[in-house]
């Protein structure tokens, strides 16, 4: 991934295009803040809550999924709660840091994909992502998620300065 921040004057040929750059700018600062971290610092948490870096890579990886795959296309998803055990964000010892990184890419894909085949106005498929309520539009569930990430981003980037980790964009 490389995407450079999306300059508010950078024409864009539609506002799903502006969205996607968003996404793809934050999902690259997740990933190379993550990456340059030492590897014990990126499963070390500096924080009270008690998360880590892998922890939230994975965690996105996974929002990624639910909104897009499991909520807004209605896919089947074996595990949607995968990032998640005794209702805290959880990477086993066992999962590689190269293979969380992996999938995080892997899921931008997948996700921008999902986002080409429809427009900003599309309903998502009535399922359990909705909690019993009407599906979201694409614009809606794409909207969360930038604010997700940018919220992310922003915790992020304080983890990674406590660690001596590198700041700025």
């Amino acid at each position: 991934m490389s995407a450079p921040f999306p300059e508010p004057t950078e024409a864009a040929s539609s506002r799903a295009e502006v969205l996607v750059r968003y996404l793809d700018y934050f999902r690259e600062q997740v990933g190379s803040k993550v990456e340059g971290l030492a590897e014990h610092e990126q499963r070390t948490s500096r924080l009270p809550s008690g998360w880590t870096p892998v922890q939230l890579l994975k965690h996105l990886t996974h929002v990624e999924r639910r909104w897009l795959e499991w909520g807004f296309e209605g896919a089947a998803v074996a595990e949607p709660w995968a990032d998640r055990r005794d209702g805290r964000w959880f990477v086993d010892d066992a999962e590689s840091l190269v293979d969380l990184h992996v999938a995080f890419r892997e899921q931008a894909q997948r996700s921008n994909a999902v986002i080409s085949s429809h427009a900003l106005t599309d309903v998502g498929q009535p399922g359990p992502r909705w909690s019993g309520q009407p599906p979201a539009t694409l614009e809606r569930v794409l909207l969360h998620l930038v604010q997700e990430y940018a919220r992310h981003v922003g915790h992020l980037d304080i983890v990674v300065e406590l660690a001596g980790g590198p700041t700025g964009e």
